[in-house]
């Protein structure tokens, strides 16, 4: 599409790179894409990105001036290195990221990840370069490209592009993933013979895990990077979530530290790490419902009543003379029953002793002559 150049900007007195449209690609579809470059690159203004001055034609031929990066770009270190340690890649991966979440923020898809569009300058700042069929999400139109005709380069085509659907910000984080996987080791993660079938294994075929294929990485990293490598784009990271992932020292798997036990401010009990906090308004209450705390033993709390009931929340204390003075009243007519049928049937037998006892008068005859008091034979008549 064009060649770069070193170049010096006469009024500034400073060194640029100067990407100049070739001539016998000058048709109305590149000088299209050209010119959308440079109204893309003017938008963006980050740190990761690579930044545009000015725009041009010269001798009928378009120009961009950019920021010079003095260094290489990942496609010359992988061809010096072959592969990066962890540590190399995950700084990478998350200054990539922050400049893509730059981009996504203003509206714009890279499309053409890749090792040679990633340029590292002396210090070991990655720039993302060459915006040239980059497409603003809201206006479609602008990927210039023809029904069935896919731009981009195979190894890092995200699935749903290689289905033709519309570039998204999903996409620009499949192809991240790709490059991050080269990185550590040696190879992209789909490679076939021709690009079509390698379109094919990035739709329909896993990647292999790094641990499994002899690469030193952390856990985490490796799931993670299966997580930007996943076949659907909702199930993909967003470039900032990536960003901060990377950038906080997550990769590494570590665990993170607790956070410190609050002081207690109840005065009854010493404050427990592990204990469950009491409920608002509750009453922690131990072996026996004393509400002390017994170490080794799990504290249980008492939840609190629904509101509307008043004295139903009280303690234990004020709850039971209520229950004893409820059970006293409960008791009084089954005593007076008990009662009244004691006197009922000592009644009773008190009439019937009366009724049917012998009458002393039918003992004695008028022939008995004995006195008063004398017995009385048995058989006397």
């Amino acid at each position: 599409m064009g060649e770069v150049w070193r170049a010096t900007d006469e009024v500034l007195g400073r060194a640029v790179a100067v990407k100049l449209l070739l001539g016998e690609h000058a048709d109305a579809s590149a000088t299209a894409r050209f010119r959308l470059e440079a109204q893309t690159a003017a938008r963006l203004s980050h740190p990761h990105l690579v930044a545009v001055f000015d725009f041009g034609s010269w001798e009928n031929r378009l120009f961009l001036v950019m920021e010079l990066v003095e260094g290489r770009s990942l496609s010359d270190l992988l061809r010096a290195q072959e592969r990066l340690g962890p540590e190399q890649a995950a700084a990478i991966a998350g200054q990539a990221a922050a400049g893509l979440a730059a981009a996504h923020r203003q509206g714009i898809v890279h499309r053409d990840i890749k090792p040679g569009n990633l340029l590292l300058d002396a210090e070991g700042t990655v720039k993302i370069a060459d915006f040239g069929i980059a497409q603003f999400v809201d206006d479609p139109s602008a990927a210039l490209t023809t029904t069935g005709h896919v731009v981009g380069t195979s190894l890092y085509l995200a699935p749903e592009r290689a289905l033709g659907r519309t570039a998204g910000a999903a996409s620009d984080m499949y192809a991240l993933g790709c490059v991050v996987y080269q990185l550590l080791l040696g190879q992209p993660p789909f490679r076939a013979a021709t690009p079509t079938a390698t379109l094919y294994q990035h739709v329909d075929t896993p990647p292999l895990p790094l641990r499994e294929q002899g690469v030193d990485v952390p856990a985490a990293f490796d799931a993670y990077l299966l997580g930007l490598l996943a076949k659907q784009p909702e199930d993909r990271p967003g470039a900032q979530q990536v960003a901060d992932w990377f950038q906080s020292g997550a990769w590494r798997g570590m665990p993170e530290p607790l956070p410190a036990p609050l002081p207690s401010h109840t005065p009854h009990a010493p404050h427990t790490p592990h204990a469950p906090a009491a409920f608002p308004g509750t009453t922690p209450s131990g072996p026996g419902g004393t509400g002390g705390t017994d170490p080794g033993v799990p504290t249980t709390y008492r939840l609190p009543q629904a509101p509307g009931h008043g004295g139903r929340a009280a303690g234990r204390s004020r709850s039971k003379p209520r229950r004893t003075t409820r059970e006293a009243i409960r008791r009084r007519p089954r005593v007076a029953s008990a009662i009244a049928g004691a006197i009922a049937f000592l009644a009773a037998v008190y009439l019937g002793m009366s009724l049917f006892s012998p009458d002393s008068s039918s003992a004695t005859t008028p022939q008995e002559t004995g006195s008063p008091g004398a017995p009385v034979s048995p058989g006397g008549r």
